[in-house]
């Protein structure tokens, strides 16, 4: 039998079609959520003697193979050598062919980032001077695409299955146990566990085309998905199926054993079921966090258990607030959902709504890190579109907490229901003279048809022709089947609208979902965009980058910038070394270090040394004066003969935490 879709359930989604497609679509290529900090040689750079390698220093630790980084000649033939090594830190380079000949040269790279995100760019530097090159990256592009699409759309699913799932369940649980029984409560449960997995198989399988080619026809290459299992978010995608399976079991056991047990009996199993189905649906919001952005940049080990948190507070209470809503509508009249159980889900909402503001409050400083990163940057702007729809969707829920409130107040649903039992024994009798006014018309035919009148037929035979007609006439059958579903549809639609407190309810929590559908679908995105403060690291550093390159044709004076990190807490920066005239013989030097959002950096100690590797000269340790906040400096550094130099700088940010990082540049 089909149901007809209401106009307001066809609003909702339409609602969720339109808002998914518009964000998923208008996304584009997926956001990485590493960015590269800076290079050697650095953008654009025009350098007298061809390097040995080509090293990349990213915001994050990265995941790279044979083919992460390629350098290509003026003519695109590729000139790199084996596969990049990490040099140090976040620091990956690869080593360059010898001989290589004066133009311009393309570096293009793509890699994975700590927290599961593909990224990918390409930049020149030229040998000698620029020229023309043939040399073409079209297919950097990482994240992007059809099958970037795809993924996007798959971890939307994945997200909602999961709030559907863990929500349903707990409001089940926690605020209506008669629920187990209701068929609509259990079919969204089951939905939301089918969604999860489903969308759980669905990205394993896009993984390997979505981190490399993005082509659609390496999604079922065997060996991408082999390379995949052997990754960080292999694991976790693989933890997450089967942890669903011991879902799997807590559905069974829900709608099983539990249902079918008495109240008194089901006091022992309804805590037994609590502790297990917190600890799976911890489990499945883990394989998010352990994967993502929880899992790296800023105190990690607060930051994973808080995520967790985080899910299992927005699943709470929107997947809650999806299993009220089909409860209010879909219950059948003879199980409502009580005035008690949406009070329970009201208490149970706020306290959800509680851990998610302080949560998000500590994920929100942890991923920007400043006030200008909220208008600066496309985290943040998206960011505050999340906080307007949350701040809304808590305006409409204290809404539905005073229909809660006067529901309470009118007691609940018996008064209603004994109005609306006269009504439904009125249609009782109406059905029966239906029935049996069918089975009369239906024997007069036949009695007509056969030459019989009308009149031979007694009442008797009438009554007893209703039960053969039916079973002579399927089609007669399913007629009076639609009458009677029909008219069951109808009183349970006067019943649930009978009560002016329950109406507001539903009414009120349907605009809840509605918002619910674009506030996930903007966390979604969300996700996929890059922090505030890796944007900002990025903005710095190619800000300094292009600094130098300004300052070294304006006034011959070098100045080489080069982002670090210590890697405890509060380690990371950017420093900045001046040499003037830099040339041989005495000369100035400053060194200037800064917090990645360009604010000066006091750490406790700073050195530099030149080491000339062509004639084995050095290292030549010079150790700076502290001038001020971020400032060092030091008079009359001697560079002994002209060449290509390696200026190394050593960082000590606290008393165990210090990192080296260096570059070369042509001295003198």
């Amino acid at each position: 039998m089909m149901r007809t879709i209401t106009p307001r359930l066809r609003t909702l989604v339409l609602l969720f079609l339109a808002v998914t497609g518009a964000l998923l679509a208008g996304a584009g290529p997926a956001s990485a959520h590493a960015a590269l900090t800076g290079s050697d040689p650095s953008q654009g750079v025009v350098v007298t003697k061809a390097p040995d390698q080509v090293s990349l220093t990213f915001s994050e630790n990265v995941s790279m193979n044979n083919n992460s980084i390629r350098v290509l000649d003026p003519r695109g033939k590729r000139v790199d050598l084996a596969k990049p090594d990490n040099l140090s830190g976040t620091t990956y380079g690869v080593q360059l062919k010898s001989g290589l000949g004066k133009g311009t040269y393309t570096v293009a790279w793509q890699v994975v980032s700590a927290d599961s995100h593909p990224v990918a760019g390409a930049f020149t530097f030229s040998v000698g001077a620029p020229s023309r090159t043939v040399a073409s990256v079209g297919d950097q592009e990482a994240g992007g695409g059809v099958v970037g699409w795809l993924y996007g759309f798959g971890r939307y699913m994945s997200y909602a299955g999961y709030i559907v799932l863990v929500g349903g369940a707990a409001f089940v649980l926690a605020c209506w146990q008669r629920g187990s029984g209701v068929r609509a409560m259990q079919r969204l449960v089951v939905g939301g566990w089918l969604t999860l997995t489903a969308a759980t198989l669905w990205l394993l399988l896009l993984r390997g085309s979505y981190t490399t080619s993005g082509s659609v026809g390496d999604i079922f290459d065997l060996n991408l998905l082999g390379q995949v299992l052997q990754t960080k978010t292999g694991a976790a995608l693989v933890s997450r199926l089967l942890l669903l399976a011991a879902a799997a079991l807590f559905i069974a056991v829900l709608f099983g054993a539990y249902d079918k047990r008495e109240d008194e009996e089901k006091r022992d199993l309804t805590f037994g079921l609590a502790v297990g189905g917190t600890v799976v649906a911890a489990g499945l919001a883990a394989s998010w966090a352990m994967a993502e952005h929880a899992s790296t940049g800023l105190q990690p080990g607060i930051a994973m258990p808080v995520d967790v948190i985080h899910l299992l507070a927005v699943a709470t209470w929107l997947g809650g607030l999806t299993a009220l809503l089909v409860a209010l509508y879909r219950a059948p009249a003879d199980t409502p959902v009580e005035s008690a159980a949406v009070q329970r889900f009201s208490r149970v909402a706020f306290g959800s709504v509680l851990a998610l503001v302080a949560t998000g409050i500590y994920q929100s400083w942890r991923q920007l890190g400043s006030w200008s990163a909220f208008t600066d940057t496309a985290y943040g702007e998206l960011l505050l579109v999340k906080i307007g729809l949350v701040a809304l969707l808590v305006g409409i829920a204290s809404i539905s907490r005073r229909w809660t409130g006067r529901l309470a107040a009118a007691g609940g649903t018996e008064t209603v229901e004994e109005t609306v039992e006269e009504e439904a024994a009125e249609e009782a009798e109406t059905k029966e003279t239906v029935k049996a006014s069918a089975a009369t018309k239906e024997a007069s035919g036949k009695a007509a048809k056969s030459g019989t009148g009308v009149s031979a037929v007694s009442g008797d035979t009438a009554v007893s022709g209703k039960a053969t007609a039916t079973d002579e006439d399927p089609g007669r059958a399913a007629q009076l089947a639609r009458q009677q579903s029909a008219m069951e549809t109808a009183r349970q639609k006067r019943l649930r609208d009978a009560d002016p407190h329950r109406f507001g309810l539903r009414r009120s929590v349907l605009a809840e979902a509605g918002v619910a559908v674009a506030l996930l679908a903007v966390t979604t995105v969300l996700t996929q965009t890059e922090p505030g403060r890796t944007e900002q690291d990025a903005k710095a550093a190619t800000a300094a980058a292009s600094s130098s390159s300004t300052s070294n044709s304006s006034s011959g004076a070098l100045t080489l910038d080069m982002s670090f990190d210590t890697g405890g807490k509060d380690g990371k920066g950017v420093v900045r070394v001046d040499l003037d005239p830099a040339t041989v013989g005495s000369n100035e030097m400053h060194v200037y270090v800064q917090r990645p959002n360009g604010r000066a950096f006091d750490i406790p100690e700073v050195k530099v040394a030149f080491t000339l590797d062509a004639k084995k000269l050095g290292p030549i340790p010079v150790n700076p004066d502290h001038i001020t906040t971020g400032h060092w400096a030091a008079n009359g550094v001697q560079i002994p003969i002209a060449g290509d130099w390696k200026v190394s700088v050593t960082v000590r940010t606290s008393d165990i935490d210090q990192v080296t990082v260096s570059k070369s540049a042509q001295i003198g």
